[in-house]
């Protein structure tokens, strides 16, 4: 008899595992919007005001991405507002707004052991796991994914209960009434949102909503069509005279502001500091000691970071990290460590009888380093925390602040305020449980800010990865790929960040949870797009003494950066020109074929000869028929100083596009954040600490820099993909096969520079 999930949850029920059954149950939330005055609720997404201005709710994390006018700009066009009149605000912490293809994907990190048992349980897994933990986190591109549906049907719904009103008012049908800019008409009648809302609110909508015939869409413009956007970024003008609120704007009454000191590495222990030193500056508010750190709060900032490098803080690290270290393990257990088979396509490991080109990449562990550095304002008072912070995870934050001061979670108010760019380094809630404790121990409002130092210290680089790659060619000759084995040694990443995340562990504890497991999610990317008939991917899981986590791109940044290096050796090797032969591969995937296409078009691929100086590179983000596609033309060009990459040219299919505009500003802040991977400089750990102790020696690209970019939308009907992590992933492998190109020599280390050429 076969054991599934679904019947050992319905047989735990029927023998009394009514804990089981009752968390599977289905949930209904009523709305957690709260009117202002003037104000009616429509459900969980939006409110309607007397003045007609329609406020979304929006319940993920802004931190550039555009997220607060795409989901209000979804419920505009279905709800047939007025661009004008929509007004944004954070959508509070509530199981209705879960987060549930997130936490699908990130199932193998929260439930490994019941991930994969078949798709209809994953599913209600799901569901269940992000309703019940108020799971809305910022990540994997899930954004659009998770709430595009749920925006629409409360527009719909809304649409559908003015129109009712307006109807009864007139003595006509609602379904005969128009519903657009803000206007509910019916012939020569016409009625505003607001001279409706009102009675509209406590309308009973009709089940189901009654969607309009075609979502929201916008149509993919040529490379060098520079149009205005139909709907401009809610969040620009604000940005631009610099009133929008980041976590470093908050000010509460008698607010001091705190920075603080970690040890080098995670595990560190504070051994002493010189109090008297810090004796002679102004306005000190506090000394807050803790066994991993040492905070000091000022009147200013400035002031407390000041008192901070008087004093003169020590710690003691057991095992320091350093750089040579890191890459000697790595070494070690690439070829000799324990393997596990992580994808087999085709015959597997099985075809590959011979190795006719084998070639390792290495890939140096990679920073976030976002602008603004971890920011959190809190006040604890009568046993209660009051917590503004940038979040991915705020439920996650919530739930580690609580339980660094030993209150409930229910006693912590958290206020979600944007970020300044992420990169994923916000799904990390160290700053949250900083800021509780700091907050107690001062009992005021106290604002945290890291210095830049300890935000390179503290952050959870992007895992480094070696990696093997070996395949079988075809003996007639032309490079064709008969079978292929991938071998990836890295950190477990996914697995030691879920630990954190979700199981609120140190990072030392998480790395030694995890240690040896093998994680899927660390190897993403890493079965090619190309029709290859077997495949092999094994991971070699190591430890490496660092805690590693999530950086833009992930796994995919290493994996893609193999593959296509390497795909372009095996042209070479051939004498095949490296278009056309990714594009004999390509025939299962004629979307991706389709970038690959109009990429070289608008680059003017001359073939990419040698000293051409142009490179090509293309990706796909996940095995799902409507993952985002992007193919990319590096150009470099020899110049002042040595080689340098002067143009861009990429096409992209991210399915049906909701804002043209935001799109072509992720893929290009992609695009530049992988130059700066790939020719930026590594981040060398020596006794733990980085050797770089602020950005500007991590050799990013300035604007001068930055290379001309080109960029076109391929016109698709799949349902849209997030475009943000596109750009950081292709540009890379691009960038270096162009540096072959152009001067012959192969790169296979990323940053491409790190050696030297």
């Amino acid at each position: 008899m076969a054991i599934t999930r679904r019947g050992l949850l319905a047989g735990g029920a029927a023998g009394g595992g009514l804990v089981v059954a009752w968390w599977l149950m289905p949930r209904s939330y009523r709305s957690p919007l709260v009117p202002a005055r003037a104000e009616h609720v429509f459900g969980a997404y939006l409110k309607i005001a007397a003045d007609g201005v329609v406020s979304v709710a929006v319940p993920q994390l802004e931190m550039g991405q555009g997220i607060t006018t795409l989901l209000p700009q979804i419920v505009a066009h279905e709800l047939g507002a007025d661009w004008r009149q929509i007004a944004v605000e954070p959508a509070p912490l509530s199981g209705a707004y879960a987060n549930i293809p997130l936490a699908k994907a990130w199932m193998g990190i929260w439930d490994a052991s019941f991930a994969g048992i078949s798709r209809s349980s994953d599913d209600l897994l799901a569901l269940r796991f992000a309703q019940r933990r108020r799971f809305n986190a910022t990540a994997g591109g899930t954004s659009l994914a998770a709430y595009e549906r749920p925006c629409r049907e409360a527009a719909a719904t809304a649409r559908a209960m003015l129109a009712q009103e307006a109807a009864s008012r007139w003595g006509v049908a609602w379904e005969a009434c128009e519903v657009e800019n803000g206007l509910v008409t019916h012939g020569g009648n016409r009625a505003s949102f607001g001279e409706l809302a009102e009675a509209a609110a406590s309308r009973t909508p009709p089940d189901p909503a009654p969607l309009r015939p075609e979502p929201m869409r916008e149509k993919p413009l040529p490379a060098d069509l520079d149009a205005a956007p139909a709907y401009p970024r809610i969040d620009l003008p604000s940005k631009v005279d610099g009133s929008y609120r980041f976590a470093g704007d908050v000010r509460l009454p008698g607010m001091v502001f705190a920075s603080i000191r970690h040890g080098p590495v995670d595990g560190s222990q504070l051994t002493g500091f010189d109090t008297k030193a810090a004796a002679g500056i102004r306005g000190l508010a506090g000394i807050v000691e803790s066994k991993r750190w040492l905070a000091v709060a000022a009147d200013t900032w400035w002031s407390a970071d000041s008192a901070l490098a008087a004093m003169k803080p020590r710690f003691a690290t057991a095992a320091p990290v350093n750089s040579a270290d890191l890459s000697a393990r790595l070494d070690a257990v690439l070829t000799s460590g324990q393997a596990h088979t992580i994808a087999e396509t085709g015959f597997g490991g099985a075809a590959l009888t011979r190795v006719d080109i084998g070639r390792r990449y290495e890939v140096e562990a990679a920073y976030a380093a976002p602008a603004e550095t971890a920011t959190a304002t809190a006040h604890f008072v009568d046993g209660r925390l009051d917590l503004w912070i940038a979040t991915q995870a705020p439920e996650q934050a919530r739930i580690a602040a609580a339980r660094a001061i030993g209150i409930s979670t229910e006693n912590v108010a958290l206020y979600p305020v944007p970020a300044g760019g992420s990169f994923d380094a916000r799904l990390e809630h160290d700053h949250a449980i900083e800021i509780a404790l700091i907050a107690r121990a001062l009992g005021r409002p106290v604002q945290l800010t890291w210095p830049r130092r300890d935000e390179l210290i503290r952050a959870r680089p992007r895992a480094p990865a070696w990696m093997l790659l070996g395949a079988q060619l075809a003996k007639r000759g032309d490079g064709a790929i008969e079978a292929m084995r991938v071998r990836i040694a890295a950190p477990p990443a996914a697995r030691e960040f879920g630990q954190r995340l979700f199981g609120n562990l140190t990072p030392e504890a998480a790395m030694r949870e995890t240690a040896g497991q093998p994680d899927p999610l660390a190897c993403q990317g890493a079965v090619p797009p190309y029709q290859v008939p077997a495949v092999l991917v094994e991971h070699v899981p190591v430890e490496i003494g660092l805690p590693v986590g999530r950086v833009r791109g992930n796994a995919y940044g290493p994996t893609i950066f193999a593959i296509e290096s390497f795909i372009d050796e095996i042209a070479a090797k051939a004498k095949r020109e490296p278009f056309s032969f990714r594009m004999a591969m390509l025939g299962g995937d004629v979307r991706l074929a389709a970038c690959l296409q109009r990429a070289v078009q608008l680059a003017g691929w001359d073939g990419g000869a040698d000293q051409s100086g142009q490179g090509l590179a293309c990706a796909r983000l996940g095995d799902d028929p409507d993952a985002p596609r992007i193919a990319c033309v590096a150009t470099a060009r020899q110049g002042e100083g040595g080689v340098r990459v002067v143009a861009l040219s990429a096409a992209v299919d991210i399915g049906r596009i909701v804002n043209h505009d935001i799109a072509r500003q992720q893929i290009e802040g992609g695009l530049v954040f992988g130059v700066g991977i790939a020719l930026g400089n590594r981040v060398a750990l020596r006794a733990g600490l980085p050797e770089m102790a602020d950005d500007t020696a991590m050799g990013l690209p300035t604007l001068a820099e930055c290379p001309d970019m080109r960029i076109e939308f391929i016109a698709s009907d799949a349902a849209p993909a997030d475009p943000g992590e596109l750009g950081a992933v292709v540009a890379p492998p691009a960038i270096a096969n162009a540096l072959f190109s152009a001067t012959g020599l192969r790169l296979r280390r990323l940053p491409l520079l790190s050696d030297g050429i």
